[in-house]
């Protein structure tokens, strides 16, 4: 009982941070390109997490590395850039929409890869989730005709992405901390995010430069409440959980994200709300404990 109850608190934690990271992405790109923002978000939370998590990085053995290089590139690594990139043409609200498509990912991928078992009633609720999901795309399409939707080819990779990074921690790496493991995925990802930084030459525009001024405080926040912190609790969720309860959190996401938009005078609608419902009842659905009544 009790993990159950910590488990649905990770949940909705996670929801309201990573659903405000859309905008902040938003803000961040107004002073820096793609490549920077997802290059700065990296290198300022593998900062914190090396001052945080360093001694636990000493738990972990050669194979244990393998598996957390793989599952840092999916997840630490690849992820920050795509999402940059796609914001420049599709709107925070839709972006974090399509993201809901992880946990479709994620049963996929276990079944194909990690040997997941799944009931019935499980299935139903993901494609119930994703049933909303599409409901949601669509009327974002109709209220943004303007936007390039092959940028969401970058979110449908980061995804699967994240797929690989659930079904490996899961099965893999589910002996370690959080902590380490968080650590240890962003240590693969600091140096070449580093290398792509320094190549932006991001360090050269900033002097002088108040529109970069401004946003940096957006990437901080970013990096260190929806890198750092964020990853550090999705990781103890997936400890806790199962892969496709810890993935459902992509569909809680737009709920966020998308009321985040509203505020920022992106366009919501009576069908976006209603694909948010459809959601909300996949997740529930998907996670639902059966109730035993004992007879007297």
């Amino acid at each position: 009982m009790k993990n159950l109850d910590q488990k649905w608190i990770y949940l909705v934690v996670l929801s309201l941070i990573w659903g405000s990271s859309f905008i902040l992405i938003k803000r961040s790109l107004l002073g820096y390109t793609p490549l920077q923002v997802g290059g700065l978000r990296i290198v300022f939370a593998s900062i914190l997490l090396f001052v945080l998590g360093f001694k636990s990085l000493k738990t972990l053995s050669k194979t244990d590395w393998k598996w957390v290089a793989i599952a840092g590139l999916c997840s630490s690594f690849f992820p920050p850039f795509f999402f940059a990139m796609a914001q420049t043409e599709i709107s925070s609200g839709i972006t974090s929409i399509l993201n809901s498509v992880a946990p479709l990912f994620t049963t996929l991928v276990g079944l194909a890869l990690f040997g997941l078992a799944l009931k019935g009633r499980q299935v139903l609720g993901v494609l119930i989730g994703l049933f909303g999901t599409v409901v949601l795309i669509a009327a974002g399409m109709e209220n943004n005709v303007n936007q390039n939707y092959w940028y969401a080819l970058f979110i449908i990779f980061s995804a699967l992405g994240y797929a690989f990074n659930i079904n490996i921690i899961k099965k893999y790496l589910s002996h370690l901390t959080p902590l380490a493991v968080t650590t240890a995925s962003f240590g693969v990802a600091f140096l070449p995010a580093l290398i792509i930084l320094v190549y932006s030459g991001v360090f050269q525009q900033f002097v002088g430069n108040s529109a970069m001024y401004e946003a940096v405080w957006y990437i901080m926040a970013l990096a260190f409440l929806g890198t750092a912190l964020a990853n550090i609790l999705f990781n103890k969720l997936i400890k806790l959980s199962s892969p496709v309860f810890a993935a459902s959190v992509t569909y809680l996401i737009p709920l966020v994200a998308v009321l985040w938009g509203f505020l920022d005078g992106e366009n919501i609608s009576v069908l976006q709300l209603l694909g948010g419902l459809i959601i909300l009842f996949g997740v529930w659905l998907v996670n639902r404990k059966k109730v035993v009544i004992l007879q007297k």
